[in-house]
């Protein structure tokens, strides 16, 4: 029988050993936290890219949510992030709406911050992940000189070159469609995702250069009524507006206009999470994480919306 001054350190030992156990269950047991925060909620494109980060969370076993400012402003996000902030998750990724959002990310000095979507140069960014839209301008660009012969007429019209996103693919576009031989008889930026403002900048175009073949643009959102327009006028040129927004793919599978440079926005997503997980483990992460493009005509445009259709349901 043992003396009872030797059964206190065994019975301590025992006790250890459980505490141990039980610390050890507790920490593996606890998924790694990541918080996403986005421009907004109203657009598939966001919900794609939505879809994306959720199949993320469960593929890596991450505890993650995707959250959006109640107003689709920089302020708004600026006060939704300051609040992700303080709840310390393990990571941020954040599509910053401007770069007026940069001053407060700098400040989270302590935290990860993976940037989706939109680049910003701010000092304490692990990653980018998303399209590189200099080259994305270019594809655009280059499809549309395919679509015409060197000497005819181009326009290009962009929202907000003040946005880093619009200015290098308006580049991109210029660069590869001069390279090509065609004239850019006119270019217009600053335009907003506005109806009037559109119909204006067409009608300028058409007033001015009534031989323009074919017209690229900075975004989805400006290319469409910029068709619908054209389209009104009697004029059926192709029109290359780069994301990939259904409606462009809806236009592309029914023969409307010829094709578009697609950015891939679940890939993006997913992608966003995958680094993040990365960046828990202590792994090295490459500073730009590029989802690609893709070229999207006739053939393949069903597919894709077949695609963006499932994850919608």
């Amino acid at each position: 029988m043992l003396k009872k001054g030797k059964m206190f350190p065994i019975i301590g030992a025992v006790i250890s050993m459980i505490v141990l156990g039980f610390i050890s269950v507790t920490f593996a047991d606890k998924k790694p936290t990541v918080v996403v925060v986005l421009k907004a909620a109203d657009s598939k494109y966001w919900n794609i890219m939505k879809a994306g980060m959720e199949k993320g969370f469960k593929d890596f076993g991450i505890d993650g949510k995707v959250i959006v400012p109640s107003e689709a402003i920089p302020q708004k996000q600026v006060e939704l992030l300051t609040k992700t902030y303080k709840e310390k998750p393990d990571v941020i990724i954040t599509a910053p709406y401007s770069s007026s959002v940069g001053p407060t990310l700098e400040t989270f000095t302590d935290i990860p911050i993976l940037l989706v979507d939109t680049d910003l140069a701010i000092k304490n960014k692990t990653a980018y992940i998303g399209t590189d839209n200099n080259d994305l301008g270019k594809k655009a660009g280059a499809f549309l000189a395919s679509q015409l012969q060197p000497g005819d007429k181009a326009a290009i019209i962009g929202g907000d070159i003040s946005f880093s996103v619009f200015k290098e693919r308006i580049e991109g576009a210029a660069l590869s469609l001069q390279n090509a031989g065609i004239e850019i008889a006119y270019t217009k930026t600053g335009i907003a995702d506005d109806p009037k403002a559109v119909h204006k900048a067409v009608s300028r175009v058409l007033r001015d250069h009534p031989d323009i073949k074919g017209v690229v643009t900075s975004h989805d959102t400006i290319a469409l009524p910029v068709a619908k327009e054209l389209e009104e006028d009697g004029l059926l040129i192709p029109v290359i507006g780069p994301d990939g927004l259904n409606e462009m793919l809806e236009l592309i599978a029914d023969g409307t206009l010829p094709g578009t440079m697609a950015q891939n926005p679940y890939d993006m997503g997913y992608l966003s999470v995958e680094t993040a997980m990365k960046v828990i483990k202590g792994e090295n992460v490459e500073p730009f994480v590029d989802s690609g493009v893709d070229i999207i005509i006739k053939e393949n445009a069903q597919q894709r919306l077949s695609f963006y259709e499932k994850l919608m349901k």
